[in-house]
Order: C-alpha cells, then sequence, then structure tokens
C-alpha cells in the first residue's frame, strides 16, 4: 500500500504489472527464460492531466482500476517498499481492456 502515498505528477500513470505466466494449461512449469514479458498492468494511481498551449487542463485517459496495455519498452521503474511499479506517460499506454 505503499503507493497510495505517491502521487503522479502531470500525465504520468502509475501501474503494477501482472504476474507472468509461470504454468501452461496443461501444467506444465514454465523456466524464467520461457516466460514472454508482461505487457498488461493495473492503473494505481494517475497524475491530473497536462497543460496545453491554451493553458487548459489536458486529463488522463485512464482511471485507477483499469487494465492497460503497455509497450514493450519504456517507462520508469519506481520501488516503493521493495515492491517494483512503473510510472508512464499517458501518451505511451498503448489501450485499455474493457470488460
Amino acid at each position: 500500500m505503499a503507493f497510495r502515498r505517491f502521487l503522479p505528477m502531470f500525465d504520468r500513470v502509475l501501474v503494477e504489472r501482472v504476474a507472468a505466466e509461470t504454468v501452461t494449461k496443461g501444467g506444465i512449469m514454465l523456466p524464467e527464460k520461457a516466460q514472454g514479458k508482461v505487457l498488461q498492468a493495473t492503473v494505481l494511481a494517475v497524475g491530473p492531466g497536462s497543460v496545453n498551449k491554451n493553458g487548459d487542463l489536458q486529463p488522463v485517459c485512464v482511471k485507477v482500476g483499469e487494465k492497460v496495455l503497455l509497450p514493450e519498452y519504456g517507462g520508469t521503474k519506481v520501488s516503493l517498499e521493495d515492491k517494483d511499479y512503473f510510472l508512464f506517460r499517458d501518451a505511451d499506454i498503448l489501450g485499455k481492456y474493457v470488460d
């Protein structure tokens, strides 16, 4: 719950990546090198948004609790109380999953 004391600035989004699959549907254990890179994450905190040329606030497109698709590379790693989170710009997020 350390992320609750962390507030992203501007159009930044704090996410926690979903854990990688370690077992296949058939029950076979996957070695670490065979696991794919996890591109799905859950939004934990969002900044207020960025200011455009006119001085108006452009709000962030995602909300806390939504599942998003991240780019394969990028983001800033943030460690809070021995747990790793990632900061992305709102524009870097590729999409969000709908239920």
